[in-house]
Formats: structure tokens, sequence, C-alpha cells
């Protein structure tokens, strides 16, 4: 018996186990589609060497996914492929595909791509209990020769499979060919209609199909949507939701809205809002470079003229701003602009901005998403303009509004791009509340309201939320002036924020008292500098009297001193004259 510890140890030294000594298991090998979007919710692609079946109603885009998946494949992944058509004849193929962009031609003169044609008529075709596809392979197999083809695509397998309404030897052919896909190693696309309550008509296929996507084109509210989900997918994890795609002149586009992850960078660099007493109340510096603005508010609170302002301080810093109009064209948002000092059309001129005016209901929101991608990526803007988001919502309903714009704005963080959108607001709607549902994704946001007092309309501006920085909690009112917005300073009065004649009425009122009180001041200081004046007379004339009386004092005291001196000296000498005279009488008497 072996050694179960040697043996545990050749399996580890060998790099191969797991933990608990299981082989890991290895990544399914996957073919890039090429197709954008699709590869991110498959993980990398279509399973490498085994077929996907691809299966949808009419008109959802089946046929233009499996000739993508072939001519992406051969012009950017160096496989070549081989398209068999049951429907549709070469040219027809050609033609249709043309208007995207796709040479099928030079596909076919360079060796990448192979189409072929194989017609099906069930009234040449006899239901027998050797019924099989043999004729199929054969051709199949050419065409794989012809170009030494990777890919393969097989549109639609209805079309193969209808003159056999037996399920058994319908389940029985489905499986042979599946298998002969897959001992041939090519990556397989097989296209299938939808049946009743199936994801195909004969409700089989998708039982034996490695990967199943399941296409929907779908009207709501008069406009048209697509779907895409991918039902399963064999030894693979993939994303289970539904994903709005795309059919443009660029081919298929997916927009997953699980795509868009949250490590977008936060930069702390600052750009002007173009209104210098805003920058002050938004910390002093403005919106932060990446970030997203949401300027809310009733019609005619000049939410057009902020985002004016934006534009204009971007476009002079020498960096592009997109502006995405859904209201105006751009002739009248230029002449409109201009009523407030800011000329859009010289920074069209410059190449600095680019205005895109475009009907909400035009087109679908994943539409809008993909040209807004579009355009950014063709562009390189620094700024982007989005007015109104609220017209949005007629292009779908509020989830698919809300995901659209979550998109969108992950979209625009990823690239560092500022973002400002305007929402217009009901009158009779919670201000503090948007339309569309998109303020807790917002990073600053403004709220324009209208105050009506003294039979007056006036305009106040609040910061209701600005992350990251300070900012001021005050309404300030503003005015649009030929010299653009301005915001004034705010006056808070004992009934809150005051505005318009009814501020200017208060500040007449305010001047006055301060007038009356700088008047009684004046007075107050001429009274005591009159005061003062008088005191220090008086004082002047006591000093003088006082320096008079002075002098005659220090003469007084003069001539008492001289007088008391003259006395001394007087004594002095009579008393020098006595003792003289003493002296002498001695002196006689003693001789005789």
């Amino acid at each position: 018996m072996a050694n179960p510890a040697k043996h545990d140890s050749r399996r580890m030294a060998s790099g191969r186990t797991t933990s608990i000594g299981r082989r890991p298991a290895e990544a399914l090998a996957k073919a890039p589609s090429g197709i954008q979007g699709l590869d991110e919710i498959t993980g990398g692609g279509l399973p490498r060497g085994r077929p996907t079946l691809v299966c949808g109603g009419a008109g959802c885009g089946k046929t233009l996914f499996a000739l993508e998946f072939l001519v992406r494949g051969a012009t950017e992944h160096g496989e070549p492929g081989a398209f068999l058509s049951f429907e549709e004849t070469e040219p027809e193929i050609v033609a249709n595909v043309a208007p995207l962009g796709f040479d099928i031609r030079r596909l076919q003169a360079k060796k990448k791509l192979f189409i072929d044609w194989i017609r099906v008529e069930r009234s040449e075709i006899e239901e027998t209990g050797d019924y099989d596809l043999e004729g199929l392979f054969v051709r199949l197999q050419h065409a794989i020769d012809q170009v030494k083809a990777k890919r393969v695509a097989l549109d639609t397998v209805e079309s193969l499979f209808s003159a056999l309404p037996n399920p058994v030897a319908l389940r029985s052919e489905l499986r042979r060919l599946f298998r002969w896909l897959k001992d041939r190693g090519v990556t397989a696309v097989i296209t299938a209609e939808r049946g009743e309550g199936t994801l195909t008509r004969h409700g089989l296929e998708e039982y034996v199909s490695d990967c199943v996507i399941f296409l929907d084109h779908r009207v709501g509210e008069q406009v048209s949507t697509r779907r895409l989900r991918v039902v399963k997918y064999r030894g693979s994890t993939h994303g289970t939701n539904e994903y709005p795609f795309l059919i443009d002149e660029n081919g298929i586009s997916v927009l997953p809205i699980t795509s868009m992850g949250m490590d977008h960078p936060a930069s702390r660099e600052r750009v002007t809002s173009g209104i210098a007493r805003l920058d002050a109340m938004l910390g002093g510096k403005g919106y932060f470079r990446g970030s997203t603005v949401l300027v809310s508010g009733t019609a005619g609170t000049g939410k057009t003229s902020i985002a004016a302002a934006l534009v204009r301080a971007t476009c002079e810093s020498r960096r592009r701003c997109l502006y995405l109009a859904f209201e105006e064209s751009a002739a009248q948002l230029t002449r409109n602009m201009r009523s407030i000092g800011i000329h859009l059309d010289r920074y069209v001129k410059d190449g600095a901005l680019r205005l895109l005016p475009v009907r909400p209901n035009s087109q679908g929101l994943e539409t809008h998403l993909l040209m807004i991608h579009k355009a950014v990526a063709a562009f390189d803007p620094a700024v982007v303009i989005m007015d109104p988001i609220t017209n949005l919502v007629g292009g779908g309903d509020m989830l698919e509004s809300r995901q659209m714009l979550t998109r969108l704005i992950d979209f625009l963080k990823t690239r560092g791009i500022t973002g400002l959108f305007t929402s217009l607001t009901a009158g009779t709607a919670n201000l503090e509340e948007t339309d569309v549902g998109v303020s807790s994704l917002i990073d600053t946001w403004l709220l324009l309201e209208v105050i009506r007092s003294g039979g007056e309309r006036n305009r106040a501006l609040t910061i209701i939320k600005s992350r990251g920085m300070a900012h001021s909690n005050q309404s300030a009112e503003y005015r649009l002036s030929p010299r653009g917005v301005e915001i004034r300073d705010t006056y808070v009065g004992p009934g809150g924020v005051l505005t318009g004649s009814a501020r200017l009425a208060r500040e007449a009122e305010e001047r006055a008292a301060a007038l009356v009180r700088d008047e009684s001041l004046a007075r107050q200081q001429a009274l005591r500098a009159s005061r003062r004046k008088a005191f220090e007379r008086r004082l002047e004339t006591l000093r003088a009297e006082f320096a008079v009386e002075d002098a005659e004092l220090e003469r007084a005291i003069l001539e008492d001193a001289q007088r008391g001196e003259a006395i001394a000296s007087d004594q002095m000498s009579m008393a020098k004259s006595r003792q003289a005279f003493s002296t002498t009488r001695t002196g006689r008497d003693g001789a005789r």
C-alpha cells in the first residue's frame, strides 16, 4: 500500500493542490467577442471551442450578433470565421451590415471570413428514421477549411430543423450538431427564434448549449429598448441581470449597470464655479474636480445660467466642455446666455465648447448613454453639463432613469470629469427632492428657489450639501445681470432672509438709523471737544496766574533771604567790631 504522506507530498510539490488536497478548477478558456460590454458581463467572452445559443424574437439582433462575433474575431483577434445562413443569401447579408462599417468583401478577399447560404425547403425533405445532418456537416467542414475558421455561426437553427417535427429525432440531431462542433474545436454561435413560453421554438436548444444568451426587443411608452440576458454559462460565473444594449452604426454595444465600480479616483483639486461669491460659499475654492454637481429649482430660477457660468470658467481656463441641451437649440441657448454676458458662440468657435442639443424622447435612455460615451471619447472634455436631466424621465421609468444616470455618473468619475446636472422641480413639490431621485449620488447640490414677498419674485441660492468641504449654510440672494450671476450679501431679518424691495427698504431704514446715530455721536463728540477746550483755557489762565503769584513769592522769598543775609552780615560785622574794642581796652589796662 502506498504511503499517503509521501503521496500528498508529491501532490503538494507539484503546486496543483488546494488546502484539502483537491486539484483546483482550471479557468474555462474564452473567446473574446469584441462586442462592447459583453465580454465584461461574461468574464472574458464566449466559451472557446463550445457552442453558444443566441435566441430571441424577430428584430432583436440575433443575426447581427452572430456576424459581429465573426467580424470582430477576424479583425481584432486574428480568428477567421465561417457564417452559414439558412435564411438570407450572401449578397443580402453583405448589404445588411454595410451601414455598420463591416467590410465583408474585404474580409472574404483576405480569407478571413467565409459566408455560405444553405437553402432548406421543407417540401424537398422527407422525414425518415435515419434523418441526419451529414450533408450539413460536409458543408460546415468545407466552410471551415476555406479560411481555417476558428469561429462558426449558424443562422438560424429553426430553418435547419423545420422539416423535423419529431422531438426525439430533433433532440438527437441537435446533440449531434453540437457534439460535431465541439469535436472540431470551433467556437460556435447558433441563433434560434423565441418560442411560446420557451427560449426557443423547440424548447430543446437551450438544454444542449453550453452558453445561452437571450435577446429581447420591447416597446414601452412608445420608446423601444433592447435587453440582453445571459441565461446560463456552464463552467463560468457571469452577470445574471438584464442588460440594455444598442445597435447603431458601430454594431452592438452592451451597457451593464454593474460594470462601473466605485474605485474611481477622488481628486483634491478644486475648479471654480465661474461665480466668485459662490466659490466663497463653497469653502473659498469652488467644486472638486471630477465631482458631480446638481443644480435644482423651479422654472425661471436660473439653473442654465449657473451652468453657463461653469462653461465660461472652463473654457477660459483652456479646458473643454461638453454641453448636452435637452430643451433648447444651440442658437437659442447661445442667444439667451448672451443676455447675462456669457458668449457661448465664442467658445464654440474656439473649439473649447461643444453643444449637443437633442430631444430626450427621440431615443431610449441607453441610446442617450451611448451617445454621451461616444461624445466624451471623441471630445475629451474636462466638464460635462446635462441640462436638464429631468427630461430624461420621458425616455423611461424612474428606475431606468436612475440606472442610466448612475452609469453616467460612474463613467464621468472614472474619467475624472466634472459633471453638472440641472434638474427642474415642480412648483408644488418638495424643493429638496428631485424627480429622478439621484440626489444621493451627487457631491454638491445647489438649490435655487423663488421667494415671493411684497408682490415680487426674487431668487435665493442655498447649498444643500457639498461633500468633503466646509460650505455656507445660509441662503443668499442672487440676480441675473448683464455681468452674469451676482450673489449678494445675505441679509437675515427677524422673519428670515429678506430679498428684493423688502431687503432694500430694511437697508434704507438701517442706513437712516445709522445716520441718526452718527449725528448724535458727532454732537456728543463736539460737546466733549468744546468742554475740553474750555477746560484747557481755564487751566491755562490758572497756570498764568499761578506763574505770576509764584514769581512774586519767589521774589519775596529771595528778598527775605537777602535781607536775612544782610542782617547776619551786619551782626557779624558788629560782633567783630565789639571783639576788637574789647581787646584794645584789655591791652591798655595791662600796660598800666
